[in-house]
């Protein structure tokens, strides 16, 4: 075996997993009991997304934009497949929040799904080989160089928001983004807000995409972003928010 950066830290990872389950079975646990705590801080940018699915028309231009960007393959069949940013119903995205009485619209219309860059992200927690971590500003940021493939971030997160490389997925991408790396087989890969394309001011490609104004960027430290204007002007509900992961997404519905 090659030893270069990656499979040396992934021989290291491997003599740590011992140790890295027991702490994982741990935070799993905490997950499920709902016993993180916020650490918000009022320092600096926090970034965060606000969804209106009352505007989605369920169009993909979102979608098409964040994974051609992103050099995201198209693999199929469906239990490998690769992705960054998806559509659910109302049942599987807020699970435990139907009822008998809700309207049909509601529980038929589509629902945009990512990572939710959690202010307690369990995924940076069980990770051994801190390949995932998150960033001052809020971002759950991957180093792909570093995952050793244990997948106990996929364990970890409660939203099913990550994706693990089962093959090589450089022959399923068409049309590549040259200037976007592309990930290799044993990988984990998810959505990391267009971190590229904030460092240069630059809204996420899906929000660009968004021909409706469905999709809301911004700082929520910020009084007088879009974002914090929409939340406090209308009812917005998170994901799975009792699990005390405390997601930066935000739904209108």
């Amino acid at each position: 075996m090659k030893l270069d950066r990656r499979n040396f830290i992934r021989m290291c990872g491997v003599g740590i997993l011992g140790l890295g389950a027991a702490k994982a079975d741990k935070i799993f646990a905490q997950v499920g009991s709902g016993k993180y705590q916020s650490t918000v801080t009022s320092d600096g940018k926090r970034w965060a997304m606000v969804i209106d699915t009352k505007k989605c028309e369920n169009c993909d231009d979102c979608i098409a934009a964040c994974h051609k960007g992103h050099n995201v393959p198209e693999i199929k069949p469906k239990e490998e497949e690769i992705k960054w940013i998806w559509k659910e119903d109302f049942e599987h995205s807020f699970p435990g929040l139907g009822h008998e009485r809700m309207s049909q619209e509601l529980m038929k219309r589509p629902f945009l799904l990512l990572c939710n860059h959690c202010e307690n992200p369990a995924c940076v927690r069980v990770c051994p080989t801190k390949a995932t971590f998150k960033r001052g500003d809020g971002v759950v940021m991957m180093d792909y160089h570093r995952c050793i493939g244990c997948r106990f971030c996929m364990a970890g997160c409660p939203y099913g928001a990550r994706s693990f490389n089962f093959q090589d997925p450089r022959p399923s991408i068409t049309d590549a983004n040259m200037l976007y790396p592309t990930r290799t087989k044993g990988v984990v890969e998810k959505c990391n807000f267009c971190a590229e394309r904030l460092v240069k001011g630059e809204l996420p490609l899906c929000v660009e995409a968004c021909r409706n104004g469905a999709l809301h960027f911004g700082d929520l430290n910020d009084p007088n972003s879009e974002v914090r204007k929409l939340m406090e002007s209308q009812p917005t509900i998170q994901r799975s928010a009792s699990m005390g992961t405390f997601p930066n997404v935000y739904y209108i519905i």
